[in-house]
């Protein structure tokens, strides 16, 4: 029997962990600052973040799982602890009988306006700031590779989020009062 494991490069391996690295520091980091500053997962944020981007702050909960890349268990538990502190609500769908919608409260609307500045210059500062336009660049299409790999069936939204290099994101001008003209 011979071995015909494709062993990594050391050029390879070299790359491999430092994005092993990034994906044990980057989480913790983001979840440090949320949670210190607004008393919040990165996660939590995502929820509420993904609710304050829609016209009516409401989604059905299999599109809140996609477009938090979550899995509908994980969502699920994410949003019963939400649900207490009073920063969404369940309600039943208006279109489908059978599934469930998830609002965003005027206090998790609050909660993500307060959220929002604190977090985006923590991510300005530990990612896009330590990069050029380039390397943003650049990182965007290893993402888009990585993720096609990850979700061949793009069950997740992050391969098509923000929608279009035209469309400013919902909640950039609802939160900081911005308009993208």
């Amino acid at each position: 029997m011979t071995d015909e494991t494709p062993w990594l490069t050391r050029e390879q391996l070299r790359a491999w962990m430092k994005l092993v690295a990034v994906m044990e520091l980057l989480p913790a980091t983001l979840d440090q600052q949320l949670q210190r500053d607004a008393d919040l997962t990165h996660f939590d944020y995502m929820v509420i973040a993904m609710l304050s981007e829609t016209d009516t702050r409401t989604l059905r909960m299999s599109a809140l799982a996609s477009a938090t890349n979550a899995s509908l268990p994980r969502l699920s538990h994410v949003v019963s602890r939400l649900e207490k502190r009073g920063l969404v609500a369940r309600c039943p769908s208006t279109s489908d009988r059978r599934a469930t919608d998830v609002r965003l409260t005027d206090d998790g609307y609050a909660a993500i306006v307060r959220a929002a500045p604190d977090h985006v210059r923590t991510a300005r500062r530990v990612v896009i700031d330590a990069l050029t336009d380039e390397q943003v660049a650049q990182l965007d299409g290893i993402a888009v590779a990585l993720l096609s790999r990850l979700d061949p069936e793009g069950r997740f939204a992050a391969l098509t989020y923000p929608r279009g290099d035209d469309d400013t994101a919902i909640c950039e001008e609802r939160l900081t009062g911005a308009s993208s003209d």
